[in-house]
């Protein structure tokens, strides 16, 4: 039997509850908003009448208190269950099939679900939901290129939203912002401003939320009292009445106690995450640095002890887990097929003054994690030149447990990247990481991901005159045929203008997009919570933050660059075999062509090795991905700016492109983040982190590197340094992000074949961790042929 993780008991026992329940469409949201909608649509202007969509459900949702909770709210109505949103994307009666039967990542439906889903939610969504409003708005162009894998799009099936909360979600209480809204709203000037009764309804909205919320917390307020009067146990029965002390204080209010900062934030996430499905989980940004005022204080009052402390953390842990990301299908899926719905915590790093930001508290946290071992939240930690060392040496200990937490990231690099973004240098301290590896000016910030592009993809159609042999249609620009072209210089000049085209399809997309969401889905409930949005009396959606960055997420870029060194280096400057023999054996994937495959897989420059060849290579196309995207200008008053990141999409985008230059297989994955492809980069880690560092990562919003290693190669006092003094070395060189899987091949398979008796192994994916067991065999294969690293 697998041991029972957690410090004590009820730690035990509410982790158990929560990784052993299924998980299970919740119709009741999408019950009530269709009811709400069906008797008051039009009644009300669009962004109250979505603020008051949300107060009705907090009113009359089904309420959870389990047995043991310290932290109190669901989403749904229990664990593992997940609301729908069909005012976004209205699941048909197959998708309902679909998703409770298919293997993995399934989410059960009852017969009565289905019902329900057939006779009164999709009669009224359908033709009104989002999903249907953009696609209908989007370019026989756009269409051609989603469904052909050329890109890939967030907003299709989720609303915009990505980011994470700032100090308020600690210190301030909603009868705060309901206050500072009165105050906007009795300043606004309806002689001068034309926009004056818009601003007006966008702070009514905001204000119904905070009741919404305050709603929720006096229901569960009266919930423990009516469950303390029944308890029998007296232990518990205090526990109850606690909560409920705690509920008089937040939400309404800002919090007195650590325990009270948690269950303010905790309310706070729900909020934001019912109210529209923000694509990747509302986040508490710096968990660490945000509690440790109350830690302090509570302990001075000897009310709190670390144990109590860490037992609260974990009690947050399992809220996290409890919370399954929403369903996807189709495309979305393939893009992201996980549960993990990327709520990502960061702890160290530096505060907002610049000092060291490792505190007592950020102790605790990674003896959470480490205890814990839950693939939600994910967990990393921001080292600066700053950091202790003996905080680094500690999170590679988790870490070289290998069950893929926590991630690193570089704290100088992420405020680097916020500066050159136009953030001031407060906001860039007290920004950092989300999502996957995304930077953010936390809780001023919308920082909103778009959708992955296909880079390799672009690429091979510049071989083949924009035509796609996989969709057998005329994708890309007709700019000649890659046999034809002379010189390297026409070929570059080719994929040059086919990138500039994509971007350009997927830009036009995007715009149109974003204004169909600002008008059509506010949310004002995390606009309420986002600085700025009160003050200008603007949608979070709609430009309201003070920062609004929109990107687009490369994906590819060691399997580009390796292809397109293969072609200069045999092609145009060994003349080993023409373009049109290369041609040829990719037509055939390499079968019977073994010369051209042993020169194009195993001696052509690759991307990873240390090697300037390639290396120059991956700069010249991240350089021309970068200026085709960073600056141009979003609907929000903001920039388009770029990641270097996957999810699940290398393995979506890799299935969609024949074979390629550089040796891959047709449909096989292509590399993930910035990694470089798998079984490339033969020279070691400390040549992996010298390619990865000639990319300019300050000029992105982030970038992901994968690495792999045995578990004996990081074992003991030395393995450890060798791990944290990599850690330090690609940092200095300004690398962005590095994440480890600690694993032997051998291992992999067997719980590839026997999954059985693997339940509990946790790999690295990309920007996140996830159970093996949950990952389709293309992923569990890429993964398995991930470079296996050592520092000898």
């Amino acid at each position: 039997m697998a041991k029972l993780r957690g410090m004590n008991e009820r730690i035990q026992k509410l982790r158990q509850i929560s990784v052993t329940t299924p998980v299970h469409i919740d119709l009741e949201r999408a019950k009530i908003e269709t009811d709400f909608y069906r008797e008051n649509d039009g009644k009300y202007s669009i962004p109250v009448m979505r603020a008051m969509t949300l107060k009705e459900y907090f009113s009359k949702k089904t309420l959870y208190l389990g047995d043991g909770e310290l932290i109190v709210g669901e989403k749904g109505k229990d664990p593992q269950a997940s609301p729908t949103f069909p005012e976004l994307c209205c699941h048909s009666e197959e998708d309902m099939i679909v998703m409770s039967e298919r293997d993995l990542v399934s989410f059960k439906t009852t017969e009565e679900d289905r019902k329900l889903q057939r006779e009164e939610i999709i009669p009224y969504w359908t033709g009104r939901s989002m999903r249907e409003k953009l696609l209908s708005k989007m370019t026989p162009e756009w269409h051609d290129c989603y469904e052909a894998g050329m890109f890939t799009e967030f907003m299709e099936q989720r609303g915009p939203g990505h980011t994470c909360g700032g100090e308020q979600v600690f210190t301030t209480g909603y009868m705060d912002y309901k206050e500072k809204i009165k105050k906007t709203m009795d300043a606004l000037d309806y002689i001068n401003d034309p926009e004056a009764l818009d601003k007006a309804e966008e702070l009514k909205a905001m204000d119904i939320a905070c009741d919404a919320v305050i709603i929720l917390g006096e229901r569960y307020h009266k919930l423990a009292l009516e469950m303390a009067e029944k308890e029998e146990n007296e232990t518990r029965k205090a526990e109850l009445l606690q909560i409920a002390a705690n509920l008089e204080v937040v939400p309404a209010h800002k919090p007195q106690t650590y325990w009270q900062a948690i269950q303010l934030y905790w309310f706070t996430h729900l909020a934001v995450t019912t109210e529209l499905n923000p694509w990747d989980a509302f986040s508490p940004g710096r968990l660490d640095q945000h509690l440790y005022p109350y830690y302090q204080k509570d302990v001075a009052d000897g009310i709190l002890d670390d144990e109590k402390a860490k037992e609260l953390l974990e009690c947050l842990w399992v809220k996290f887990y409890n919370q399954p990301a929403p369903v996807k299908v189709g495309i979305t899926l393939k893009e992201s097929a996980t549960y993990t719905d990327f709520a990502n915590i960061n702890t160290g790093g530096v505060t907002p003054d610049g000092r060291n930001g490792v505190n007592e508290v950020s102790y605790l946290i990674l003896d959470c994690m480490d205890e814990m071992r839950l693939v939600q939240p994910n967990s990393n930690v921001t080292i600066s030149k700053k950091t202790p060392a003996k905080f680094l040496k500690r999170a590679c200990e988790i870490s070289r447990e290998g069950w893929g937490q926590p991630a690193f990231y570089n704290t100088e690099a992420q405020i680097a990247e916020l500066l050159n973004a136009g953030k001031s240098l407060p906001d860039a301290r007290r920004g950092g990481s989300s999502g996957c590896v995304e930077t953010g000016a936390w809780g001023s910030e919308a920082y909103i991901l778009t959708g992955y592009l296909n880079i390799p993809k672009i690429f091979q159609l510049t071989l083949f005159n924009g035509y796609d042999e996989y969709s057998k249609k005329q994708l890309g620009l007709q700019l000649g045929y890659a046999k034809d072209f002379k010189t390297f210089d026409e070929l570059w000049a080719a994929f040059k203008k086919q990138l500039e085209y994509f971007v350009d399809v997927k830009i036009r997309g995007n715009n149109v997009i974003e204004k169909l969401y600002a008008e059509n889905m506010p949310a004002p409930c995390l606009s309420v919570v986002t600085n700025d949005c009160i003050s200008k009396a603007k949608d979070y959606n709609a430009g309201g933050a003070r920062y609004n960055t929109s990107y687009i997420q490369g994906v590819g870029i060691g399997t580009v660059t390796d292809c397109v060194a293969a072609i200069k280096y045999n092609v145009y400057d060994k003349k080993n075999f023409t373009m049109e023999e290369l041609i040829e054996a990719m037509e055939h994937d390499f079968e019977g062509y073994d010369s051209i495959y042993k020169m194009v897989h195993d001696n052509s420059p690759k991307y990873g090795n240390d090697d300037d060849y390639a290396d120059d290579i991956m700069q010249d196309i991240f350089e021309l991905y970068r200026s085709t995207i960073t600056g141009r200008p979003n609907i929000r008053g903001g920039e388009y700016r770029i990641d270097m990141l996957p999810t699940t999409c290398h393995v979506y985008f890799g299935d969609v492109i024949l074979a390629t230059p550089n040796g891959r297989k047709a449909h096989k994955p292509v590399s993930e983040g910035i990694s470089p492809e798998k079984s490339a980069d033969t020279n070691g880690p400390t040549a992996v982190i010298k390619s990865c560092s000639k990319m300019d990562h300050l000029a992105t919003g982030g970038t992901l590197l994968n690495q792999k290693f045995t578990p004996d190669v990081v074992a003991g006092e030395e393995g450890l340094n060798h791990m944290a003094d990599l850690i330090r070395s690609y940092f200095a060189m300004d690398g962005h992000h590095i994440q480890f899987n600690v694993v032997d091949r051998q291992t992999l398979i067997n719980a590839q074949k026997h999954p059985e008796d693997y339940k509990d192994l946790i790999v690295r994916v990309a920007g996140y961790s996830d159970f093996f067991r949950n990952l389709d065999k293309p992923l569990q294969d890429e993964i398995i042929n991930r470079t296996e690293q050592s520092f000898s």
